[in-house]
């Protein structure tokens, strides 16, 4: 892994953490900022209309839809959708399922024949349902069953990436960048700098390894209910500030199929940010800094930038319920250490280690109580101050997100898709609603296995109930008769568990793409409610 690169926003919080590395020229820039008392988003995205003249350049075609004006629920009129077949498309063996930790060739090809969602991918990653450059440019990487590694494929339609899906069979597959020609003619361009990235969504990754020195009830790749609330903590205070500080609303959090989630932020404004800025942002969200034998990890200026003071409502909850209780760190006598390494008085750490001595295994929670406990009782002139921004850095250290901001800060890196299957536990890399993110148990995510034992077992009396049912967000769109509704064909996935995770990613791409519509444009006027500085 690289060096971590501490550039960060020229207008951030005042914080040791996030404060901005500047050159002289972009100093400069930002001190003007400053006084002009700028937005996130003023700082981050004034010069989006020369950025998008590139991007222009490869979307000419959708200018051209665009025009012609593409109705919402037109482009979710699946009633002929081929990309569902239903189940005469290919039969699967009536045999008892396998592990869900098994993932075979053989239950692959079923999956990305029958469940796998290729057209709502497509239209997701080209933003619209018209062909163009925004998907027949962006870069597809396959992991084969042989673990060979073939990267800058490239697909024109959603037919074509599923037929060589099919004929590959891959065991799971990346998305990368949108480069500024097709990559697959990369080494026929004869020009130097002819093939470069232009645009990918901006992406972050949550991964709970990054935690193995806090959490005590699992380790390395295996996760549980306990120490999920890590990332269910993360994604809220992430998602809160990209919303509410840089603007963004378009954010897709996937789970990655074992100890981890991504977010996939796909707002044009996004996707055309170089790397700088995107180095900026991802600078903007790193609070804990350092390896887990690196002394204090969190080192913040007072008074608190007001998305350290927001994370922190948030964030409070969750030390109380997930570190105290269910993790319970402190009782072990190294972290017990590292807890009065955290303390700022001297006399008060010497009078709780003696206090934590003659109770040996005394409880994380009884333990956080003792420091304001004998605050009061044994140390007179201790700096009341010092120990509440102390106790505030604790709960910021065990708390608040450990991103892997490498995975951020640059255009070409490839993440794995929505809806692969992980090939170690046999689960599918799910959407999460961000609304329901409490409720979300990676444990009960649908697995391969799972999957198609239930289409195997599907009865068809099952679909009464769903006939009866109106249609879900972006669907055909088409009158009903005085004859009544057309009978809604089954599609394989609405017979499994799967339904409510490409329900969800359907209405998601179909919000998107249509924000994305000139209609959609802001009015001028109309400002952001993103938060300034």
């Amino acid at each position: 892994m690289e060096d971590k690169d501490d550039e960060v926003l020229p207008d951030v919080p005042r914080s040791d953490d996030i404060q901005p590395k500047l050159d002289d020229g972009a100093a400069e820039g930002a001190q003007n900022d400053a006084k002009g008392n700028a937005s996130l988003e003023d700082i981050l995205f004034k010069d989006d209309d020369d950025d998008d003249d590139v991007v222009k350049k490869q979307k000419e075609e959708d200018d051209t839809e665009t025009k012609k004006g593409v109705k919402l629920e037109d482009m979710f009129d699946d009633d002929e959708d081929e990309d569902f077949p239903d189940s005469d498309a290919i039969q699967i063996p009536n045999q008892p399922a396998v592990p869900s930790t098994q993932v075979d060739p053989e239950s692959m090809s079923a999956f990305y024949q029958r469940l796998f969602p290729f057209k709502y991918l497509f239209q997701w990653l080209n933003h619209g349902v018209k062909p163009s450059t925004d998907f027949g440019n962006r870069e597809f990487a396959f992991t084969l069953p042989n673990d060979a590694y073939l990267r800058y494929q490239s697909f024109q339609t959603a037919d074509t990436l599923h037929k060589d899906v099919m004929r590959l069979n891959p065991s799971r597959f990346e998305i990368g960048p949108v480069y500024s020609t097709n990559p697959r003619d990369r080494k026929s361009l004869r020009k130097p700098g002819a093939f470069k990235p232009i645009s990918k969504e901006l992406v972050f990754d949550i991964d709970l390894t990054d935690y193995d020195d806090i959490r005590t009830c699992c380790s390395k790749a295996n996760i549980c209910e306990k120490c999920w609330a890590f990332v269910t903590m993360s994604i809220k205070v992430i998602d809160a500030a990209l919303r509410e500080d840089f603007g963004f609303e378009h954010i897709l959090w996937v789970y990655s199929g074992r100890r981890g989630a991504h977010a996939w932020v796909c707002d044009k404004k996004a996707r055309n940010l170089p790397d700088d800025r995107r180095r900026a942002i991802a600078g903007y969200l790193e609070v804990v800094r350092g390896g887990s034998q690196s002394g204090k990890r969190v080192n913040l200026r007072r008074p608190l930038h007001p998305h350290i003071t927001r994370s922190l409502d948030t964030l409070r909850e969750y030390f109380a319920s997930t570190v105290l209780v269910d993790q319970d760190p402190f009782s072990r006598p190294d972290q017990a250490s590292r807890l009065l390494e955290l303390l700022p008085d001297k006399t008060l750490r010497t009078a709780l280690q003696k206090k934590w001595d003659s109770s040996p295994g005394r409880h994380s929670r009884n333990k956080w109580a003792d420091i304001d406990a004998v605050a009061k009782t044994n140390c007179r002139g201790l700096d009341t101050k010092a120990l509440l921004e102390a106790k505030q850095d604790i709960v910021l250290e065990y708390t608040y997100p450990r991103l892997d901001a490498e995975v951020s800060k640059k255009l070409i890196h490839l993440l794995k898709s929505p809806f692969v299957v992980h090939p170690g536990t046999g689960r599918v890399c799910v959407p999460i609603n961000i609304q329901k993110v409490d409720k979300f148990n990676p444990l009960k995510t649908p697995t391969l296995a799972q999957l198609l034992d239930e289409i195997n077992s599907w009865n068809p009396s099952q679909a009464n109930q769903q006939d009866q049912m109106p249609a879900s967000d972006g669907g055909s769109g088409q009158d009903e008769t005085d004859a009544g509704p057309k009978p809604k064909k089954i599609q394989d996935y609405e017979k499994t568990s799967l339904k409510p995770y490409i329900d969800y990613f359907r209405s998601f791409v179909a919000k998107l793409n249509n924000d994305e519509r000139p209609a959609k444009r802001e009015r001028p006027g109309e400002g952001s409610n993103a938060m300034e500085f």
